[in-house]
């Protein structure tokens, strides 16, 4: 996401990092291409403008300590600015209900019915808590069922009545919920291809009958600036709490992210950042304008990996590590650990520096992985754990029960005695980190 406009971004202010001050006149070429940038990112003309005439203003009001880099100091003074445009501060979710209750609201096809599944797996994920979905769309086709689709593949019940009446099925999933002890009711309201009145009337009916602790709306980031009226026309009749946009990991420019706080006085508490029903991150500003900026996002990638890895497993493999030991059994531990932390290309982006070590563009084959997979498993355990024994007729065995050929065993082998010969020289304290 925003990789388009993080490039230009970082080129434009790459510029000032050569010279020796900031000046009214090196300033200005550099401000015509960052204010172009953000144009061609979509976002809305008149917060381009107020952003530059800012970050202009406090750089050239700035008296620049001899010891800072001018250079350091505007790239502080524009992530500041980015922090403050995309609404300052993180926003958390307020779930103060006994049980809390979250309303989701949108127009069709912005991903709403998935998006509350993903945001029931967040909660319950982060909370350790019971969240209960509820089919109130019940005029479109398929709704229901494709909820009930998404509660399955979670294992989160879902609370329907079928086509009945949206507001009695609310207020009865509130009661079945109470006596069942959920501690979360997210309810899935429906859409319609436009903001109407019959639309907005039952919503409202909904919001008087269960009094949520938040009522969402769910944006398609490529809309581009007309959610920003979408945004405005549903706030207009409801009191909404917040915006979830979805689909920044798609082909989106993301200038309604860099909108939608300034132009709605709504805060952005999350984003979808996969088609996955893990693919929902909450949204916090300040590391957002680091990841446009390329400095990384390195406490999204401890949370992301604090919330995926076995800590027990991983401190085992670290230990086997330090002693030389590590085999291909723990090789395959850490893959399939890895491997509940999504795409890799994604992880490696969030490393700060990640387009100076050219981390920002690779792309790994997931079949490439799935090939390395299926190679250690058509070994036997011993194999694993010693496989300096495997020769000639036990590579010919393994390559055929993975699917792949003897090259690709070979290339496996080599590539794990080098890794292995690094690790030992880390922990002999004989290697020096790269930086």
């Amino acid at each position: 996401m925003f990789e388009s406009l993080g490039e230009r971004l970082q080129n434009a202010i790459h510029k000032i990092k050569g010279y020796g001050k900031i000046t009214e006149e090196n300033i200005s070429d550099m401000m015509r291409e960052i204010r172009l940038a953000l144009l061609e990112a979509d976002v809305n003309y008149k917060v381009v403008k107020e952003f530059t005439n800012s970050v202009k203003e406090k750089a050239l009001g700035e008296e620049v300590a001899s010891s800072i880099n001018p250079g350091d100091l505007f790239v502080k003074i524009v992530k500041d600015e980015l922090t403050e445009l995309l609404g300052g501060s993180q926003v958390d979710i307020c779930l103060k209900g006994n049980p809390a209750v979250v309303m989701l609201v949108g127009l069709q096809g912005s991903g709403k019915t998935t998006t509350i599944g993903k945001l029931a797996n967040f909660l319950r994920k982060r909370h350790a808590k019971k969240p209960l979905l509820v089919a109130c769309d019940v005029y479109r086709p398929a709704a229901i069922d494709q909820l009930k689709q998404i509660g399955k593949q979670l294992n989160i019940e879902v609370y329907d009545e079928g086509q009945g009446n949206p507001v009695e099925i609310s207020k009865n999933a509130i009661s079945y919920a109470k006596e069942n002890h959920y501690d979360y009711v997210l309810i899935d309201t429906a859409g319609r291809l436009h903001i109407d009145d019959v639309l907005m009337d039952e919503l409202e009916n909904i919001r008087l009958e269960v009094n949520p602790d938040e009522i969402l709306l769910v944006i398609d980031a490529m809309m581009g600036q007309d959610a920003i009226n979408v945004i405005n026309g549903f706030h207009d009749k409801l009191p909404l709490t917040g915006v979830i946009l979805t689909k920044l990991d798609g082909d989106t420019r993301g200038g309604v992210a860099l909108s939608v706080r300034h132009l709605t006085n709504l805060p952005i508490k999350f984003i979808g950042v996969s088609e996955k029903l893990d693919g929902l991150d909450s949204f916090d500003p300040e590391r957002m304008a680091g990841r446009i900026l390329g400095m990384g996002d390195i406490v999204s990638l401890v949370e992301k990996a604090t919330e995926a890895i076995d800590e027990k497993e991983a401190e085992k493999t670290a230990k086997r590590m330090q002693q030389g030991k590590f085999d291909l059994e723990d090789f395959l531990s850490t893959m399939k650990q890895m491997k509940k932390l999504g795409p890799l290309e994604n992880l490696l982006k969030l490393i700060p520096g990640a387009k100076k070590m050219g981390l920002n563009n690779v792309k790994v084959d997931p079949k490439q992985l799935a090939h390395i997979e299926a190679i250690v498993l058509s070994m036997t355990p011993k194999e694993r754990r010693h496989p300096e024994i495997i020769k000639a007729s036990r590579k010919t065995r393994i390559a055929q029960g993975s699917g792949t050929s003897v090259q690709e065993v070979n290339r496996l082998l080599q590539q794990f005695d080098q890794m292995k010969k690094m690790m030992k020289q880390f922990s002999n304290g004989n290697m020096k980190l790269p930086f």
